[in-house]
């Protein structure tokens, strides 16, 4: 059985305006618990596949890009099926089951064609998940408190996703090389997730239930004036958005850093995240998504030149902070910008077809910067790539600055 109340927007438990909408805090919990699962397997990944699977790092790059950009061919049909139905609730339930079930499936997926199937199946899954997910939170919160709210949801979830490393690191400190261990680790906690999301996420039915939106319908939302620029601009930024797993390869072959601390990467990036994901959305709220969104990049662009300098030290932590700054200005805020440029009819639909744009672009980003480290190293790669996105930010801007009004 679920919860079957449902929040009004702009209320919490209590019903007081002002507050966090209840469905907002559980489906943070169920994040939570959802990245503490995918984050352990995340922290490994690079060095399973690289040392222990043995794949080049152009072959890792492909892995990557699946990893990043597979679940772009899904996420507009979830978007659009959770619209379609009124309930986007159980979309994102066979979401979270399918990454769930991809967890204990990398067990006995060893060969470069098994990892690939298993990792698919998880980003399917994520594609699945992340609009409908997101149009409840849009659905039951004031919409002038959208930053706040997406900031208190990423808050919860990137929770998960610094404990995620850590109890990875903790596995693989008690029995060095264990991964089994952290794949089925990771399994109990997805499940764990899962019953959250069933039992007690209210079945909010949102505005699409009584307009019935149509396929052509969610087209024309997703093709209007609206969002054109928004998309455009979050293409261009997702090709120069390089992947976390090579950011931090690249900073553990220039620190020499021992493999076991690895995870730690992952945990110094999530802890800033979580510090600033509320902060942001809430300053996003007051100046602007558009504004926050693009200074985000700023952090990301000085993130690259200074894990690409052979300085060491104290750089790796300054590393970690400007990325956990990136992600805590654009990862609520975008379907925030986003969710305010569609009808609400189309709410779920708009804010999939952003995520599709930015999953399409990172996997493109992913293997292009792989063949970029085997041609001309690490450290010029990552120089170039934060060039390329300095010089990209005037023109993203320009095209964002007129963002802020409903369509």
């Amino acid at each position: 059985m679920y919860v079957s109340v449902r929040d009004r927007p702009g209320t919490s438990a209590s019903g007081r305006a002002g507050r966090v909408a209840t469905t907002v805090l559980l489906l943070g919990v169920v994040s939570m618990l959802t990245d503490i699962s995918s984050e352990m397997v995340a922290a490994v990944l690079p060095l399973y596949l690289t040392a222990q699977v043995g794949l080049s790092l152009f072959a890792y790059g492909f892995v990557d890009g699946l990893y990043q950009g597979v679940s772009a061919v899904v996420r507009i049909a979830g978007g659009y099926a959770g619209d379609r139905n009124g309930h986007p609730k159980w979309i994102a339930v066979v979401g979270y089951g399918l990454s769930a079930v991809s967890r204990i499936a990398l067990l006995p997926a060893h060969g470069l064609a098994a990892i690939t199937g298993v990792i698919t199946g998880d980003r399917l899954g994520k594609g699945l998940r992340t609009a409908p997910r997101d149009a409840l939170i849009a659905e039951s919160s004031n919409p002038k408190m959208l930053g706040r709210a997406f900031g208190v949801h990423r808050t919860l979830d990137t929770i998960g996703a610094a404990l995620g490393p850590l109890a990875a690191f903790a596995l693989l400190a008690l029995v060095p090389g264990s991964y089994d261990s952290v794949f089925v680790t990771s399994f109990v906690f997805a499940l764990i997730g899962l019953a959250v999301l069933v039992l007690f996420v209210p079945n909010l039915r949102t505005g699409a239930a009584k307009a019935k939106i149509g396929l052509r319908m969610a087209m024309r939302e997703i093709g209007g004036r609206g969002l054109r620029r928004p998309l455009a601009v979050t293409a261009l930024l997702g090709v120069l958005t390089v992947g976390d797993g090579f950011l931090y390869l690249a900073v553990q072959q220039r620190d020499d850093m021992a493999a076991s601390l690895f995870p730690l990467l992952y945990v110094g990036s999530n802890v800033a995240y979580l510090l600033l994901a509320l902060p942001l959305g809430r300053l996003a709220d007051r100046i602007g998504r558009a504004r926050v969104l693009v200074g985000g990049h700023v952090a990301l662009a000085a993130g690259y030149l200074v894990a690409a300098l052979p300085i060491g030290g104290a750089s790796t932590v300054v590393v970690l902070l400007l990325v956990g700054t990136f992600y805590a200005a654009t990862d609520g805020v975008l379907p925030a910008l986003v969710s305010r440029l569609v009808s609400p009819e189309a709410k779920g639909s708009g804010i999939a077809a952003a995520q599709t744009v930015v999953a399409l672009a990172r996997f493109v980003s992913a293997i292009s910067f792989g063949g970029l480290w085997v041609l001309i190293g690490p450290g010029s790669a990552l120089m170039l790539v934060a060039g390329l996105l300095v010089a990209a930010l005037p023109v993203a801007w320009l095209l964002l600055r007129r963002s802020e009004v409903p369509a």
